[in-house]
Parts: structure tokens; C-alpha cells; sequence
């Protein structure tokens, strides 16, 4: 009992940590010498690194903000020799927490769409797809990143019932939904008045 005590709590802290890690922050100090948190939006996640320092460091903070979501739910919970679904679905859940709400960072991150990019493709791959069909669709035509992730979230959560998924994932997907619409709060303000950022603008000189 004591062990897989050990084994579960180790891997909620390791997958927590592992959210953590800001890599948006991370590459404008080691490639710009700029903290992303002054500029755009002042968020550390993909979309304001996109806007600010351009497509390729935007392009590689998405994919390193959507592995720590993933290793989190394939590679730490292994790490601990655990396997049971509710674990894995608290690891991945516990990792977007991490980005959102970063202890490296006093508490203050992104938005978590990336992560839970990550963990939606380990845990639920065809709920994904339709999601990501979704976004790609809402970026090109609006170019509004925030309307795109928040749809799509939406739709994360109810292809769960399409698909007849068990209800731990069914919660998954309305956690995963709740985290990324409440992270969301200024965005839809901005979209109500007009005034939201488009993904595509002139970046950092």
C-alpha cells in the first residue's frame, strides 16, 4: 500500500512539475534575451511567442507545451510502474494545471491549450481530431487562436458522448473544457468588444 502510495504521488508531482516548465519564457531569454511576458499579450504560451518572436520558436513552443501533456500520461506514470486509467487521466489533468498555474512562475501561465493537446492525444485521440478539424477550421477563417480553442474545447467534451466514452474520460473532457474557457475569461471579453488579437501581426524587432 505504501509503495503504490509512493507510485501515484510521484507521478502527480512529477507530471505537475512537468507542466510547469515554461518553455515560451525559456526561449526568448536563451534565443532573444527578451522576457515574452513584456510583450503581445504577455503570455508565455505558443500563440504570443507566434506573434512576438515569429512561426518557428511559436511553432517549437507548441510542440514542447503539447509533449508535456503527453509524456505526462505516457512516460512518467511508466517512470512509476503505474498504469491505471484514473491515474494517467489525474496526471494529465494535473500537467495542464502545472502550465496554467506554474510554481516556477508564482502561479501565473498559460492557457493550457497546447498541454491539453498533448494529453487529449494520449488519452483520447478521435475526440481530438474532431476537436483539432474544428480549430484549424475557426484559425483560418477568423484568425481568432482564442475563439478556435475554445470551440474546439467544446467540442473535445461532447465527442466524448459520440464516441460512448467511459465517464472518467467523460470528466476528463469537461475538466479539460472548463480549465481552457475559464483561462480564457479576458479573451471572450475582448471578442465581445472587438478588440481580441488575431493570430497573424507584425512581430518583435
Amino acid at each position: 500500500m505504501d509503495n503504490q502510495i509512493f507510485q501515484i504521488t510521484g507521478t502527480l508531482l512529477l507530471a505537475y512539475f512537468m507542466g510547469s516548465l515554461p518553455f515560451g519564457l525559456i526561449t526568448g531569454k536563451l534565443f532573444y534575451g527578451k522576457d515574452i511576458r513584456d510583450y503581445g499579450s504577455k503570455n508565455i504560451g505558443a500563440t504570443n511567442v507566434f506573434r512576438v518572436f515569429g512561426k518557428l520558436p511559436g511553432i517549437a513552443v507548441f510542440l514542447l507545451d503539447a509533449l508535456k501533456g503527453y509524456f505526462s500520461v505516457v512516460l512518467i506514470p511508466q517512470l512509476f510502474g503505474v498504469s491505471t486509467n484514473i491515474v494517467l487521466i489525474l496526471g494529465g489533468l494535473i500537467a495542464i494545471a502545472g502550465h496554467n498555474w506554474p510554481v516556477f512562475l508564482k502561479f501565473k501561465g498559460g492557457k493550457g491549450v497546447a498541454t491539453s493537446l498533448g494529453v487529449a492525444l494520449a488519452l483520447a485521440p478521435k475526440e481530438l481530431g474532431v476537436a483539432f478539424i474544428v480549430f484549424i477550421l475557426l484559425v483560418s477563417l477568423t484568425r481568432f487562436v482564442s475563439a478556435g480553442s475554445i470551440c474546439a474545447s467544446v467540442v473535445f467534451f461532447a465527442a466524448m458522448f459520440f464516441f460512448n466514452e467511459p465517464l472518467p474520460l467523460v470528466v476528463f473532457g469537461a475538466l479539460t473544457c472548463f480549465m481552457i474557457i475559464i483561462r480564457h475569461i479576458q479573451n471572450i471579453n475582448r471578442l465581445f468588444k472587438g478588440t481580441e488579437n488575431r493570430l497573424w501581426q507584425k512581430k518583435l524587432q
